[in-house]
């Protein structure tokens, strides 16, 4: 039986048969994380009154107001008590349009070794930082034109947005203080560019049309002493005028690159990232 297909004859003792209806009829319908809209058009009327029984039983575990999920059967008898629903999970049903992204996702990818404590959520529209059980989330706002590059995952069973590995690259160098800092970058790409296309992230970049990116990229494949490997890719380059700061996250103090256009406010040097 899936674990979500609750019927009036098999629900855990003290679940009236109103309440057992309104999750067996949001299961159907595939509502596993439900908004209280939901319930009020399946419920008639009473709906509050219902929720708050739900969630005083633990069949229903709220995320915020006006947001639920249904424990799953095969929880237990703590219910809510003992279901843990992953973050990830939880992000994709907070914004439309969406993807996982930035540090996120590097970290999804195991590009970085570090565990951000924020999930951060592409969108194209302005939305509030929120914070939901033990779990902060932060919504980066961005162009349609840069809204793109990322595939839908079977996460522990739900489908969730995640941007390609080559797309978070992309991104992280978009926006370096949304993924740890350029040095939490440069240290992926220097570890990983083996796994990663990094013609697709130039690509992505000038269709992004954002010339900082490759600027930031170009700088981290010279710093790190790869740039020979990956010449062809920035033999037509050339920067912009302006000199953004490398570093977002650091002050603007250090030297004017003009190979690549950039404030170099913050030194890369891979033989840190070995020991």
């Amino acid at each position: 039986m899936n674990k979500y297909n609750i019927s009036k004859d098999e629900h855990k003792q003290g679940l009236t048969p109103r309440e057992s209806l309104l999750l067996s009829s949001l299961a159907r319908q595939d509502k596993k994380i439900f908004s209280i809209d939901d319930a009020r058009r399946l419920a008639k009327r009473d709906t509050r009154k219902v929720m708050s029984s739900l969630m005083r039983k633990k069949w229903v575990l709220a995320l915020k107001r006006g947001l639920y999920a249904i424990v799953p059967l095969d929880v237990g008898v703590k219910g809510a008590d003992s279901f843990i629903l992953h973050n990830f999970v939880i992000a994709s049903h907070l914004v439309e349009p969406y993807y996982i992204g930035y540090w996120s996702a590097l970290n999804h990818y195991g590009l970085s070794e570090q565990i951000p404590r924020t999930v951060l959520v592409a969108t194209t529209k302005p939305k509030m930082a929120l914070k939901i059980l033990d779990s902060d989330y932060y919504f980066v706002t961005l162009q349609k034109k840069k809204f793109f590059g990322f595939d839908e995952v079977e996460f522990e069973g739900w489908k969730v947005n995640i941007s390609s590995p080559e797309k978070t690259i992309a991104d992280c160098l978009d926006h370096p203080e949304h993924s740890g800092g350029t040095d939490e970058i440069a240290r992926a790409i220097y570890f990983n560019h083996g796994e990663i296309d990094l013609r697709k992230v130039y690509g992505f970049a000038q269709r992004m049309e954002n010339n900082t990116i490759l600027k930031r990229l170009g700088y981290i494949l010279e710093a790190s002493a790869l740039l020979d490997r990956y010449e062809n890719l920035f033999r037509r380059f050339s920067p912009s005028k302006g000199y953004p700061a490398f570093d977002p996250l650091s002050p603007k103090k250090g030297k004017f690159n003009s190979r690549w256009g950039l404030l170099i406010n913050l030194e890369i040097n891979p033989r840190r990232w070995t020991y």
